[in-house]
């Protein structure tokens, strides 16, 4: 964690804000894209989670959103990008409300582990969110063929952050700090 490490708010009307928004959207959807012949594996989970410690749960969310919609239009939109969307939401919440206040004293191998977490979390509320197509009764039999693709989203994102925090961390709390001072 770095020494100056800091929340921050910005007012999502400002052009300095939309503009993070759109770089980490668009770094997103490009790693989903790119990395779209593994399944589930994608540094997009680190991007969101990032978000959301760094300037707050309407970034977070707003970034899971986009990204989800963006990604989908050119890798296939279909019902699943509510399942999705409703996923990632809760990713965000939970990250901001429990996360984000303790984030300075967690480790990166600990956030790492969090980050892995939100693999099977997404999983789960994915397959939670079938019920109403499928029922009740297919629940454990959807959530169960899942697990292997849910494991692996949970490992890619343990890597993804394991790599990309200590090099994302300081320098989006560094453009922050610059631009949004100015505010």
């Amino acid at each position: 964690m770095p020494p100056n490490y800091q929340i921050h708010k910005a007012p999502l009307s400002s052009v300095r804000g939309i503009t993070l928004l759109a770089i980490l959207a668009a770094l997103s959807v490009a790693g989903r894209i790119a990395l779209s012949s593994i399944p589930n594996v994608q540094p997009v989970t680190t991007f969101v989670i990032l978000m959301t410690i760094l300037m707050g749960l309407r970034y977070g969310l707003l970034l899971a959103i986009i990204v989800m919609i963006l990604s989908n239009m050119v890798l296939g939109m279909g019902i699943w990008i509510f399942p999705q969307i409703i996923a990632y939401c809760v990713i965000v919440v939970v990250t901001g409300i429990f996360i984000r206040p303790v984030f300075p004293k967690l480790s990166l191998f600990v956030m790492a582990i969090y980050a892995g977490f939100t693999g099977m979390l997404y999983g789960f509320i994915n397959s939670l969110c079938q019920i109403p197509l499928y029922g009740s009764t297919y629940f454990l039999a959807y959530y169960l063929a899942g697990v292997p693709y849910d494991t692996m989203h949970a490992i890619g994102n343990f890597v993804f952050y394991f790599v990309l925090a200590p090099l994302l961390l300081p320098l989006l709390n560094k453009l922050i700090n610059q631009h949004f001072a100015k505010s």
